[in-house]
Formats: C-alpha cells, structure tokens, sequence
C-alpha cells in the first residue's frame, strides 16, 4: 500500500544521497549506519517508556533504507552482496523496534487500556515473529523461483503503522492507540503468512502437475 510513496520520499532524500556520495560514503555504510540508529532509538528509549523520543530517533534514521538503494543505483554500485546486506539489516532493524515494545510492556512504565501490559507483551512478541516470517517466505518462496509477494502487511505498512501510532499514543497520551494497532497488525500478519503459503503451494502444486 505504501510502497507508492516510495519514489516520492527518494526524491526528497535524493541531495542528502548526492551529498554522502560527494563524501565517499558507500551505501552498505548508510545502510549499517541507519540499522544502528533505528536500533538504538529502539532499544534505549521504548523499554524507558520514552515512547516519543525513541520514534523521533527510529525516524531519522529509518529513511536510510530508501537512501542507500539510490545511492547504490546513482553510483553503479548495486550488487548481490548489497541486496542481501540491506534485507538482513532491515531483518534486524524490524526486530528492534518491535523488541523495543516487548522490553516497553515488560517494564515498570508500561502502560494499557485495552487488557493488562502481559497481554500486549505476548502480542508485540507474536507481531515480531509474525513479521518475521513473512519477509522469510518471500525470500523463501523467490530463492526456489517462485513468487510470494502479497497480502495486508507488507514492510513499509507495518513499519508506518506501528511509528505513527506509538508516538501518537505518547503525544495524547492513549495507550489504546498502539494497543489498537498492535491487534490489527497481528491480524495482518497472519493473513499475509497464510497467503504466501497458499500462494507458494499452488505454484508448487502447478509445477508438479506440469512435470508429470
């Protein structure tokens, strides 16, 4: 859904982009360096309940995804090894933030409308490992040639979803926001899961079915 806004934020990152290339700076350098902030912003700030803060600092760096593909793509630098750094670090990247969370509902600042904080703990943990998985079938699905790109919760949604929410329920202070969120993306992750593997089974099905 969001991945339209995509060639807009690039253009508006793009002098920052020329800038890092002028320095000598290489992309799989601003990819590590961005990895590093949106951890860190994730896993000092959220388990001190300093909810804003640690969405302020995830933003910042988070753009770094979009900044270093151009800078791969402008400076003719676009490898295998660069692709495959990128998606292991957004792997870590994701884990952090919604880490964060978990390490947020397990502390003393943690804050709930919708049921007690053990409940949102269980489901940030499910909403981590469910977003994980569905970056995993992808790849999966793709490295034995096939195609498993679908469903309601891709990246960039979950990652919006999740940043807007959480600082908004800082800023109005209502909890209730993120709780909301956190459901509605659990529920998206497992609808995106179910349908790449449906997806990947038909094709294999297929496949099967013309080799005979």
């Amino acid at each position: 859904m969001l991945e339209r806004f995509r060639q807009f934020w690039t253009n508006f990152w793009s002098p920052v982009a020329h800038l890092l290339i002028r320095w000598g700076v290489s992309p799989n350098t601003v990819t590590f360096v961005g990895t590093l902030g949106v951890s860190a912003g994730a896993l000092i700030f959220f388990p001190q309940g300093m909810l804003l803060t640690g969405v302020l600092v995830i933003t910042a760096f988070v753009f770094s995804d979009m900044i270093d593909g151009y800078m791969a793509r402008t400076t003719g630098s676009v490898s295998k090894f660069g692709a495959f750094w990128d998606s292991t670090l957004d792997r870590i990247g994701d884990g952090a933030i919604f880490g964060g969370l978990v390490l947020y509902y397990a502390g003393s600042h943690a804050e709930s409308q919708l049921g007690p904080t053990q409940l949102y703990l269980c489901l940030t943990l499910y909403c981590l490992v469910m977003g994980a998985t569905t970056s995993y079938a992808r790849a999966r699905a793709e490295s034995l040639g096939m195609k498993a790109k679908g469903g309601l919760a891709e990246r960039a949604d979950r990652l919006v979803a999740i940043l807007v929410m959480t600082g908004l329920s800082a800023i109005f202070d209502l909890p209730l926001l993120m709780e909301i969120t956190l459901w509605v993306l659990a529920l998206a992750n497992t609808q995106t899961v179910v349908v790449r593997v449906l997806m990947v089974r038909d094709q294999a099905a297929a496949e099967a079915a013309a080799s005979e």
